[in-house]
């Protein structure tokens, strides 16, 4: 069996993993294409797994990028949010919210809870993928655990209705009905905006119902009434969200959470380096 036969059926899952771990596409990709080159080097002949091993292989990378992947963020301009990507895996319910969760904890606590708790390996397979013997890793995955718990919304809503309350948003954040933007939000609301230092995103979490109201009302004082341009509406890492073109032709994507119909918190990525992936989705000629 040559390398691809193995391979390439794997790499779907392996790109989740991957994705799961870094929060960026184009270093899962890095990631596992680093993964397929050693694979290729493999004396295949004696594996009697090729999934744990390449599982192994992809942990262990993604682990080593973390440990890098924090000094960088550390020097990232203003809010660092996962890239969006839009994708539905059944089962898989680690959301944009959990995973910015997943960003507090530490490397090997992250690798422990995905594996186990969202890719379904046991702890065994856990305990080989991340040279860590079982028991430790059923502590890693149970801390891990409890922060994902603590950060999963108490009263979520359905997913049409968060659609339904994506687009409410959209309709009175770009039309100035304050009264509304305000019965959409919950009082603790915080709103994050990532624009990597590459266009216009406040450089700070916005806490609070008042100040995400002046922050988009000023949004709207600066580029005007009904300045975006709606190009999607679906689910983004899990989240009713939009997708936009704002003033300047910015690509923008706007996810949301939500408790009991109110908005509790907005996720706004502006960062053009992020969204290569929902370009291609909504289209190329975007501008």
């Amino acid at each position: 069996m040559n390398p691809e036969d193995a391979f390439d059926p794997l790499r779907p899952r392996l790109l989740r993993i991957a994705y799961r771990m870094l929060g960026s596409v184009a270093e899962a990709e890095d990631v596992v294409q680093e993964a397929y080159l050693r694979w290729h080097q493999t004396d295949r002949a004696v594996v009697r797994d090729a999934e744990a091993v390449l599982v192994r292989t992809v942990s262990r990378l993604c682990l080593d990028v973390l440990k890098s992947a924090r000094v960088q963020r550390e020097q990232y301009v203003g809010t660092w949010l996962p890239e969006p990507i839009v994708e539905a895996v059944e089962g898989d319910d680690l959301t944009l919210t959990l995973m910015l969760a997943l960003e507090r904890l530490s490397p090997l606590e992250r690798a422990a809870f995905l594996l186990h708790d969202v890719f379904g390996m046991d702890f065994d397979e856990v305990a080989k993928a991340i040279d860590r013997d079982p028991a430790a890793c059923r502590q890693l995955a149970s801390r891990a655990r409890t922060h994902v718990r603590e950060a999963r919304p108490r009263f979520p809503v359905s997913e049409g209705k968060g659609r339904e309350l994506a687009s409410a948003f959209f309709t009175a954040s770009r039309s100035g009905d304050m009264n509304a933007l305000q019965a959409l939000l919950a009082q603790d609301v915080v709103t994050y905006t990532d624009g990597g230092g590459k266009v216009k995103a406040a450089p700070n979490p916005i806490y609070g119902a008042d100040k995400v109201l002046r922050f988009f009302g000023g949004w709207l004082q600066r580029f005007g009434l009904n300045s975006s341009r709606l190009v999607y509406e679906g689910l983004i890492d899990g989240l009713p969200a939009i997708v936009t073109v704002e003033a300047g032709g910015v690509l923008q994507t706007t996810a949301f959470a939500f408790e009991e119909d109110r908005i509790v918190a907005i996720y706004v990525t502006r960062n053009p380096d992020k969204l290569q992936g929902i370009r291609r989705l909504v289209g190329q000629d975007v501008t």
